[in-house]
């Protein structure tokens, strides 16, 4: 079966009559976009403004007629740079030329003239009108691809370049009829709807499941939504930056993470508006790069999240540019979520609460398969440049007072997450209902998509910034039915760290503070015939670590006996290895839980199963209650703890877990470490 057999259903070709029948030359063909491709690198959006001139239509020779035209225009205006010299001869020869190419400009200060570098050509210094520059300043900040008649003039000793541009028409539709957009929008299901946009950014969604399929829409909203952060980390070969570099001419990608204050926000020495306030969206690509020359970078790019302005000098300044953060994640999802947070790509400057705060939607890219050639659609769909002009005229409106017409939203949700999946669901319906004929069911399918991607944030921001982000039990409630609904996340588990059922004596976990944070560590201790050493690994060179442990088994030899009797820790050898399964560091307050592992392991009796040991002693046997209680049980309730014991010197803290936590777990209490020993192994 080839791809095109997969693709063509009487679905799909329903949708193709519904496309052509509701918008009349503003669909193309894209297996033309992809033919055309092949042989040309430029943007789709420029491809498709040449389709959409010569082959808007249904008619096979018309189409055939305009794919020649396009392909002449391709071949005889667009600029490879492999025969820019060749080209540059032409116009030389000829006087004058109309090419395609990518137009940059800058201000040459010396000479008080904007000079223009054309990057297919090779060249620079080509004087620009004022004119231009003040009706497309977009030339500024990233340069556009436009259509430019050049012309040849050279004279002796003259300072600039011998070209010049006595035309330039940037690569975009003209204002469109939103009128129209809506109404072709009624004869579509929502379904076909979400299917026509999809296959309008190439991909063909007969071969995507409907989860898949949101994750795809959900990386358009920046496009429709203003001042929208949404983060997409996830394997290699997903297509996560193709549809801000090549799908919209509104949006620009910044490759390498490479940037300055003075490019993205506001140069000082100009006084011009950096990126944020001319492109509709900013996306980085391959977040793990982001790198600011400048120290204050991330602050300045926390408070634009924040509320869309910033402060420069003595001006604050307002922009609309949504920000997109995309990246890799090199480990398998179900090992990140159980031993670090789904944000650890990011470099370490930014690895800051509040800096991940203002995500409003974080799209799990590790749930998209990676693109074959199946998932690329052969059907007609928008000619990207017309739904990218659609998309912007959508900026200018705000469907985020639709949720309550039908919803409210639960307790846990504080004022950023309300905000947060306000614009989640206004760009979901922006782009579903742009006519704003959306039902309640509707409303609550984007309400779910919306409160899952916000909450997928919080729960990371709960591993790395600790209780002040519990509350991440989102809900809504209908206000016709008064039913609640809780929303999970798909991925959220890792109660494999604590296995299930019984594990061999002298093995237990605890949760302390290792390097400043909070972890999960495996105590594992084996016991053979000896005179009373003790081995150590798993702990580096920490000397704490070695020494906590020390102090635990110096008080074992000396108390051995208040355990058992038969107890002779002297007539053994003991070796305890120390697993850190949260990567936080060597502890050094596992002086109780070795205690306790020692005991285990020569009594030859498992711990409970499921069970944390929490707390710690001194050298002479005196309990140190839990730091950070609330934190430490949150850390073992991630991590599939379903049994904690706690010292009776913890008791007072206990105020300070929320309710709903500490019912997660069956508690029981000891008062010294010889009772620690007998309730951790359920002796009476």
């Amino acid at each position: 079966m080839t791809t095109s057999d997969l693709s063509i259903t009487p679905d799909t070709v329903n949708l193709d009559d519904l496309l052509n029948d509701q918008f009349a030359g503003k669909v193309v063909r894209k297996d033309l976009t992809k033919l055309v491709k092949e042989g040309a690198n430029v943007p789709v959006y420029v491809l498709e403004y040449l389709l959409g001139t010569y082959c808007a239509s249904r008619d096979e020779t018309v189409i055939a007629e305009g794919l020649k035209t396009v392909k002449t225009v391709l071949a005889e205006n667009y600029v490879r740079p492999d025969e820019a010299e060749k080209v540059k001869s032409l116009i030389r020869e000829r006087g004058r030329m109309k090419i395609i190419d990518k137009v940059t400009v800058k201000l040459n200060e010396k000479r008080d003239v904007y000079e223009a570098l054309l990057s297919n050509l090779g060249t620079k210094g080509v004087e620009v009108g004022t004119h231009f520059v003040k009706q497309y300043e977009k030339l500024l900040a990233g340069g556009i691809w436009c259509i430019i008649t050049l012309s040849y003039f050279y004279e002796e000793g003259q300072k600039g370049s011998p070209f010049i541009i006595e035309e330039l028409k940037p690569i975009q539709m003209p204002n469109v009829d939103l009128g129209t957009y809506f109404t072709g929008r009624e004869a579509f299901t929502e379904d076909e709807w979400l299917d026509a946009l999809l296959r309008s950014t190439g991909m063909e969604p007969a071969n995507f499941d409907t989860r898949v399929k949101w994750h795809l829409l959900a990386r358009m909203i920046p496009l429709v939504e203003n001042n929208f952060n949404v983060c997409e980390l996830g394997p290699r070969g997903t297509g996560k930056s193709h549809i801000y570099k090549e799908i919209s001419p509104n949006s620009i990608l910044i490759s390498g993470g490479k940037t300055s204050v003075a490019n993205l926000f506001y140069n000082m020495s100009s006084r011009r508006v950096g990126l944020v306030g001319l492109w509709d969206v900013v996306a980085f690509d391959e977040v793990a790069g982001i790198n600011f020359d400048d120290k204050d970078g991330v602050q300045i790019m926390k408070d634009y999240m924040a509320s869309g302005s910033f402060a420069r000098g003595r001006d604050s300044i307002n922009a609309s540019a949504s920000m997109v953060f995309v990246g890799n994640i090199n480990q398998p999802v179900d090992t990140l979520v159980k031993t670090s947070h789904l944000l650890a790509p990011f470099p370490e400057a930014m690895i800051d609460t509040a800096f991940f705060d203002r995500f409003h939607c974080y799209i799990p890219g590790w749930e998209i398969p990676k693109m074959r050639p199946e998932f690329f659609t052969d059907r007609y769909g928008f000619i990207v440049d017309y739904l990218a002009e659609v998309m912007r005229e959508l900026r200018k409106r705000s469907f985020s007072d639709a949720i309550n017409k039908y919803f409210t939203l639960g307790r846990d949700l504080n004022q950023r997450d309300t905000i947060a999946v306000k614009r989640t669901v206004s760009g979901l319906l922006k782009l579903l209902y742009p006519n704003e004929a959306y039902t309640k069911e509707a409303v609550g399918r984007c309400l779910d998509y919306a409160l899952e991607g916000r909450r997928r944030v919080k729960e990371q921001l709960k591993k790395i910034g600790g209780m002040e982000f519990y509350d991440v039990h989102f809900s809504y409630t209908d206000i016709e039915t008064g039913d609640e609904k809780f929303i999970s996340v798909k991925e959220q588990g890792g109660g494999s760290l604590i296995p299930d059922g019984t594990m061999n004596p002298g093995v237990l976990h605890t949760v302390a503070t290792g390097n400043s944070l909070l972890g999960l560590y495996r105590l594992e201790t084996q016991v053979t015939s000896g005179n009373g050493g003790l081995k150590l690994s798993g702990l580096g060179s920490s000397a704490s670590a070695k020494e906590g442990i020390k102090v635990g088994f110096d008080f074992f030899k000396a108390n051995a006996s208040r355990v058992s009797a038969s107890l002779k820790p002297s007539e053994h050898d003991f070796h305890l290895h120390l697993v850190e399964l949260h990567n936080s560091g060597p502890a050094s307050a596992l002086t109780l839980a070795s205690f306790v592992a020692f005991c285990s392991a020569l009594l030859q009796k498992p711990v409970q199963s499921q069970l944390v040991v929490l707390g710690s002693m001194s050298l002479g046997g005196s309990i140190i209650p839990v730091e950070s209680l609330a934190e430490t049980l949150q850390v073992a309730f991630n991590s599939g703890a379903k049994r904690i014991l706690l010292p009776m010197a913890s008791v007072t803290d206990i105020p300070s877990v929320p309710g709903e936590l500490f019912a997660k777990f069956q508690t029981s209490f000891y008062s010294d470490p010889t009772d620690a020993v007998f309730k951790a192994l359920g002796v009476d």
